[in-house]
């Protein structure tokens, strides 16, 4: 798990300060703020796991800083300072949003534990998000995960008005390949794929998916149609080299072309028409390469 970023918000110098160096002697990365106003401000300029934040401050308090911080940052944990007689009961904390509470006067083993706590259990989550995203079979990025990603680069890519293309793949003639060898071999021709699409593919730019049963996805971003055609022919490739036989790859090929629209729109849109080519390649026979409108 990488480093963790802590704010620290209060508005006394002495505590903040103080608070500031046991984080970092802690082995966390650290940076402070006045009050709620400064903290949101620095959301906007870098982001951060954990905020530790004092709940009475000019401005905007702690409690209102805890609202925004739940409505707007909702992965980001937080831990309130309480003083002996607050106002403030601990029910009221974890309303807005508080993952924990420290009281004043507090020690640096209890605040270090409280941390330690909270950073175990991003981690735990962390972790089972990851699994959520993953096929078992495959170990490539599942449906799921696709259906995530491809909003946020449609999105991306309607903002920022760059190319992106989406790439469905079917394998030809599976079930007479599990019928003639068994499912423990159609298993194998199915973790082949994950490997295919790696070694044809832009590292950390172009993203494989099972995207069901014995179909694949590639979303392919900031390509131009020869590079995107060049990839597919490459999965073919690849493919082939397998000896697979008699199974083939079937790939259809759409390129988001509605700049400007509703992002679902487009989301179902680009679907729609990699999946109507796909198909036009598979009644002409499979084995092969097609875009949409072609």
């Amino acid at each position: 798990m990488k480093r963790q970023n802590i704010l620290c918000v209060d508005d006394e110098p002495r505590i903040l300060n103080a608070l500031s160096e046991m984080v970092t002697e802690f082995g966390y990365d650290c940076e402070v703020a006045q009050d709620g106003v400064e903290a949101l401000e620095k959301f906007k300029k870098g982001s951060f796991a954990i905020v530790i934040t004092d709940l009475e401050m000019p401005r905007m308090n702690g409690m209102d800083l805890l609202r925004e911080l739940s409505k707007e940052y909702p992965d980001v944990d937080t831990i309130a300072i309480t003083g002996h007689n607050n106002k403030y009961q601990y029910t009221d904390l974890i309303e807005v949003g508080a993952s924990d509470f420290i009281t004043k006067p507090f020690h640096m083993n209890e605040l270090q534990a409280k941390l330690n706590r909270i950073i175990r259990e991003r981690a735990l989550k962390m972790e089972l998000t990851r699994l959520s995203m993953k096929d078992g079979l495959t170990n490539m990025n599942n449906r799921r995960s696709f259906d995530i990603r491809l909003s946020e680069e449609v999105g991306r890519a309607l903002r920022q008005q760059y190319s992106l293309f989406l790439v469905l793949c079917d394998i030809d003639r599976f079930k007479d390949y599990n019928d003639q060898y068994g499912h423990q071999e159609g298993d194998a021709v199915l973790i082949a794929i994950g490997e295919v699409v790696a070694e044809s593919t832009r590292k950390d730019v172009d993203v494989g998916y099972r995207y069901g049963g014995d179909e694949f996805a590639l979303i392919v971003p900031q390509a131009n149609r020869k590079q995107c055609k060049e990839i597919a022919n490459r999965l073919c490739k690849h493919y082939e080299r397998r000896n697979f036989a008699p199974t083939s790859l079937s790939v259809g090929i759409a390129k988001l072309e509605d700049i400007g629209k509703d992002v679902t729109d487009s989301v179902n849109n680009l679907i729609r028409q990699a999946d109507d080519a796909l198909y036009k390649c598979k009644r002409n026979g499979g084995n092969g390469v097609v875009f949409y409108g072609e």
